[in-house]
């Protein structure tokens, strides 16, 4: 790729968090394509490992670090590690996130907690440690938060989860605001309805093929179209964008159904 480009992100040093699976394992294999050297963290080491292997034969550079965004005490023993490995982190992909499909006079205490844990408190605590050390550093950085159309509209049996994006959605924002004047971005991506491991089984369903009707594009989002906001966002082509959140959702925002 020509030294110039302003989407390489060769020489830089990129973590995923929830990066076992899904649109985290996705996220750590673009990155590294554009010549990142990546740290994937999740809890499930196993297949980190897996997906670090596969970067590695792709020629990439991935280390993994077990990490639970809800155990504030493990993230800055993995972001350690993950220096460590590689060196001073540049962009941070904060896409960690868990549900709780429920309808709201069903949900527990047990439930309000485990997804604000993971959402909200475990991307603001993610966010916070490593933007310290980007400060520490004085190289800035770009911070990535993994929000949803649910930040802003609603769907039934979601509200749990819709009320920790929002409020992920309003935090990148805040944060945008204190940290520019570290060189420090945070920027959004929220993503529309993607088929991943988790939810393919409702998309074959009779109700998952109205929802998918109801989207202007008529379809379901493919991994790669995250790919094209996913490097502006990490590389210089967005250096002047923070604050921002980007939807990717085939125009569902824009629909009124």
């Amino acid at each position: 790729m020509p030294e110039n480009d302003a989407f390489s992100l060769a020489g830089k040093v990129a973590l995923v968090t929830g990066a076992s699976s899904g649109l985290g394992r996705h996220f750590a294999e673009v990155l590294a394509r554009r010549g990142a050297r990546v740290g994937l963290a999740a809890r499930r080491t196993d297949a980190l490992e897996s997906a670090a292997a596969e970067i590695r034969e792709q020629g990439g550079t991935a280390a993994v670090a077990r990490m639970d965004v809800a155990d504030v005490a493990s993230i800055a023993a993995a972001v350690s590690q993950i220096e460590n490995a590689l060196g001073p982190i540049d962009i941070l992909v904060n896409n960690s996130g868990v549900s709780a499909v429920r309808p709201v006079l069903e949900n527990t205490e047990q439930d309000w907690d485990h997804v604000l844990d993971v959402n909200l408190k475990g991307a603001f605590f993610v966010a916070t440690e490593v933007a310290r050390r980007m400060r520490a550093t004085q190289r800035g950085g770009s911070i990535i938060n993994i929000e949803s159309i649910l930040s802003f509209r609603q769907v039934p049996q979601l509200a749990i989860y819709a009320a920790s994006k929002a409020g992920l959605t309003q935090l990148t924002k805040s944060m945008a605001a204190e940290l520019a004047r570290y060189g420090i971005r945070v920027n959004g991506i929220a993503p529309g309805y993607f088929s991943t491991e988790i939810n393919s089984g409702f998309f074959d369903t009779e109700a998952g093929h109205a929802m998918i009707k109801r989207i202007p594009q008529r379809r379901l989002g493919n991994l790669d179209d995250l790919d094209g906001p996913l490097l502006l966002l990490a590389s210089d082509a967005s250096r002047y964008m923070t604050g921002t959140t980007l939807v990717v959702d085939g125009g569902h925002l824009c629909s009124s159904l």
